[in-house]
């Protein structure tokens, strides 16, 4: 765009304020923070978002780009600033960096998980849905005092996608912050022995509705890009949200947050006998020891 070109642009906005709740003069500011196993496909996920056709790089440490969508022909264009942290659960102090309280009401987190992988896959979540969580918290616990408005705005949009009727409105512990989990490589997944992947895939279930989470399964497959770009444009751009659910084991999972229940999803994979063995505190952590049972942590 020309500086005329954005000229005119702001004219006409100021001329015409449009009514989605974006007040004339302002544009929508959205920001988006990519985690993840290493070498997990982060980064291709980021470059479909915003349809660029280079090829992915590894990435370093903590990289930075952004994209722009106008909503309609002759307005300023809406930004979403695409954060992407390297190096696994390495790095995960860094996350400090692009989450801030003067960014934190537009923040949102996707979590990309390897499915070849499922020995990491535990402990990857875990970590660094921990340090996020963790940090985010400390930046609410400020904004309670400093500008409490913003700070109840967040803690009631935790809970927007779960209506007090649902029946695990009691039982569920959702993220600060908007989540979409990302389960990648479905093509190797596909692979596996069919109870390998209901372990994978019930257990994935569960801590995305207990998060309060969307989930998606990817692959290179455009049609799977596809659908993982409708959840992030979601975020990124408030795209419409998509009310497809998916949960057929023998296909790619696809549940946007709050579709998905406790009893559709069932008990931890293991015998009535085992479960009463293990001792647990939290249904988070019985999920863990039955999931690590399979796939002990590398």
């Amino acid at each position: 765009d020309t500086l005329w070109d954005l000229a005119i642009a702001e004219v006409e906005k100021r001329k015409n304020p449009d009514n989605d709740g974006v007040k004339p003069g302002d544009t929508w500011e959205k920001s988006i923070l990519f985690m993840g196993n290493k070498n997990g496909g982060k980064t291709t996920i980021i470059l479909r978002c915003l349809e660029r056709e280079e090829s992915p790089k590894p990435t370093l440490a903590l990289e930075y780009t952004f994209g722009r969508r106008a909503r309609r022909h002759n307005m300023p264009k809406d930004v979403a600033h695409f954060w992407e942290l390297g190096g696994g659960t390495s790095l995960a102090e860094l996350i400090r960096i692009p989450i801030t309280s003067h960014n934190i009401s537009s923040f949102a987190v996707v979590l990309v998980l390897d499915l070849s992988k499922p020995n990491e896959l535990w402990t990857t979540m875990e970590s660094l849905l921990q340090v996020t969580r963790n940090h985010v918290n400390k930046i609410l616990t400020k904004l309670e005092k400093t500008n409490p408005e913003v700070a109840a705005e967040i803690k009631q949009r935790m809970w927007s996608d779960l209506q007090r009727d649902h029946p695990d409105y009691a039982l569920v512990d959702p993220f600060p912050i908007p989540l979409v989990i990302i389960g990648s490589k479905y093509d190797i997944f596909h692979e596996f022995d069919s109870e390998m992947r209901k372990i994978i895939s019930k257990t994935l279930r569960f801590v995305s509705h207990y998060y309060g989470a969307s989930l998606v399964f990817t692959s290179k497959s455009e049609a799977l890009l596809l659908k993982a770009r409708a959840l992030i444009n979601h975020l990124a751009f408030g795209y419409d949200k998509s009310k497809s659910v998916s949960v057929d084991p023998s296909k790619p999972l696809f549940i946007p947050a709050g579709l998905d229940s406790m009893s559709q999803i069932g008990p931890p994979p293991a015998s009535d006998s085992d479960l009463g063995k293990m001792r647990a505190n939290t249904p988070l952590e019985l999920w863990k020891k039955v999931f690590e049972r399979t796939f002990p942590p590398k």
